[in-house]
Parts: structure tokens; C-alpha cells; sequence
């Protein structure tokens, strides 16, 4: 095994603002007035109403487990170090899904339902920062 690289996102003018905030270590995601809902992944338009409402709104992160797996063979090489690896999708509570990491945790820690806090990863030589999770 050689030495990989961990892929890292790119982001895109729709998401660069959710990865600025993420930078300053907070969670912005869009927010729809025409629909009064929380919207995830960033768009350009309102889902449902395909409205052109869309505005970045700080939410605190706080979130419930939604689902998650438990990962013991690598999804790729350069994550043969970080196995078990604990997949999930978190709920905000503001509404919105959100696929991630549960990090400081095992296996047998984890329940649907649990209470999540987020905890952000800076990773300056790639100029990003990652949002993962951890129980509250």
C-alpha cells in the first residue's frame, strides 16, 4: 500500500458559501421563505417551488442520527487507516439530511435517534474544512 491521498471536496459557486462558513467553523445552509423550510445540498432553486428565494441561514448543527453503517472494509485505499469507518446521515434539527462521519465513537455507541454535535476538521493544505459528527 502506498501513500494516498485523501480525496477532498471542490466546490462549486452554488456551494462555495456552505464551505466558507465551514472555514469559520459554522453551518450555513439555504433556507426557502416561499417554502419555510431548511434546504440541503445547496441549489440554485427552491425545491418544490422552484422558487429563486434561496438565502444562507447559520443554523447550530445540532442533529439526531439518522441512519448509519458500520464500514470495515475501506470505500477506497486511501481510507485503509480509518477503519471501522462509521458512515451516517445525521438530521438537522432545522430539518435537512445530511451524509457525514460519526467520529470518537464506536460501533456499539451508536443508536438511530442518538443526539449528534458536529465537530469541524480543518485541513489547511487543502483549503477545506470538514463537517463531521460525534454524540452530544
Amino acid at each position: 500500500m502506498g501513500d494516498f491521498v485523501k480525496p477532498m471536496p471542490i466546490p462549486t459557486p452554488t456551494t462555495q458559501p456552505f464551505w466558507d462558513a465551514l472555514a469559520e467553523h459554522k453551518i450555513r445552509i439555504q433556507y426557502s421563505p416561499s417554502s419555510q423550510s431548511y434546504v440541503f445540498y445547496p441549489r440554485v432553486l427552491a425545491p418544490g417551488t422552484l422558487a429563486d428565494d434561496l438565502e444562507w441561514r447559520e443554523i447550530s448543527g445540532a442533529a439526531s442520527l439518522y441512519t448509519y453503517t458500520v464500514a470495515y472494509r475501506p470505500v477506497a485505499p486511501h481510507f485503509a487507516g480509518d477503519v471501522p469507518q462509521l458512515l451516517a446521515v445525521v438530521q438537522w434539527d432545522e430539518g435537512p439530511r445530511f451524509s457525514t462521519e460519526i467520529v470518537n465513537a464506536e460501533p456499539a455507541d451508536l443508536h438511530v435517534g442518538m443526539r449528534l454535535r458536529p465537530v469541524l476538521f480543518d485541513y489547511p493544505a487543502d483549503n477545506v474544512t470538514m463537517l463531521r459528527y460525534e454524540p452530544a
